[in-house]
């Protein structure tokens, strides 16, 4: 398995590249209760599960922003409007990122 200069594992550089969906049910109040359409709805629905994982830690911002369907600058640039934090370094690797830095 792969690793990043965090030496965490890349799974998704070693894993199939098999497609899954996900179907989610809701009528049409939900769409006035958002004001948005189906096409702004499906779109802000990706968006904010990315977001999530991504806040959680479970997913990269690049993977985030695959499942999203953006780029990664895009990603990033939206998170703030989520109030979701553009880093989410945990502290205990924030050491291990500036020694990386300093040392390579």
């Amino acid at each position: 398995m792969l690793a990043t200069a965090r030496g965490r594992p890349c799974p998704a550089r070693t894993l199939g590249t098999m497609q899954r969906s996900l179907t989610i049910e809701y009528g049409d109040e939900i769409l006035l209760a958002v004001g948005l359409s189906p096409e702004q709805f499906h779109d802000q629905a990706k968006l904010l599960l990315a977001a999530k994982l991504y806040e959680l830690g479970k997913v990269t911002s690049g993977q985030a922003a695959r499942l999203c369907g953006r780029g990664r600058v895009e990603f990033l640039m939206a998170l703030s409007g989520l109030g979701v934090p553009a880093c989410n370094l945990r502290p205990e690797d924030a050491e291990g990122e500036l020694e990386f830095g300093r040392h390579g």
